[in-house]
C-alpha cells in the first residue's frame, strides 16, 4: 500500500478526532475514564490548524496524525490497525525532515510509547510529576 502524508485540512477534523479516540483507547489504558472524557472534550474544540497537523492517508483513509510545534512532536497517534507497521515511524521521520524536530513529551505509564521514541533516538532528560493539566499522569520529556 502507498501511504501519504498530507498537511491537515478542516475536513479532517473528524476524521482526526476518531482516531485519537481509537489510538487512547488502544494505547492509554492508564487513563480514567473521566480523564479520558475530559481530553476528549477539549480536543472536540482545539484548532489543529494551530500548530503544524500532517495526517496519514492509506488511500482515502486515515491511518494516523501529529502535530508539530516549536520543533517538539506535540502529538502523534495511530489508528491501532496500523501500529507496529512502520508508520509512526514514518511520522517521526516526516517531522525531523520538515520541522527538524528534537523534542517530544511522553506519559510514563505508556512504556510503548516510550520504547518507540528511545528507539528514535530520543533521551528522557526530565520527569513531572503531574501532566500539563496537573492530572496525577507523570511525563517524560524528551529531547534528541
Amino acid at each position: 500500500m502507498a501511504y501519504n502524508i498530507k498537511p491537515y485540512l478542516e475536513t479532517y477534523h473528524s476524521e482526526v478526532l476518531a482516531t485519537w479516540e481509537k489510538s487512547v483507547k488502544a494505547t492509554h489504558h492508564f487513563l480514567t475514564e473521566t480523564d479520558f472524557n475530559a481530553i476528549k472534550s477539549i480536543l472536540q474544540s482545539f484548532n489543529f490548524s494551530d500548530i503544524h497537523v500532517h495526517c496519514l492517508f492509506d488511500g482515502d483513509k486515515m491511518a494516523g496524525f501529529t502535530g508539530i510545534a516549536d520543533a517538539k512532536i506535540e502529538m502523534l497517534f495511530l489508528d491501532p490497525a496500523y501500529i507496529g507497521k512502520g508508520l509512526g515511524r514514518q511520522l517521526v521521520n516526516f517531522a525531523f525532515d520538515h520541522y527538524q524536530v528534537n523534542a517530544v513529551d511522553v506519559n510514563e505509564q505508556n512504556t510503548a510509547a516510550l520504547a518507540f521514541y528511545q528507539k528514535a533516538g530520543f533521551k528522557v532528560y526530565e520527569r513531572t510529576e503531574k501532566d500539563d493539566q496537573g492530572k496525577s499522569y507523570p511525563i517524560l520529556r524528551m529531547k534528541i
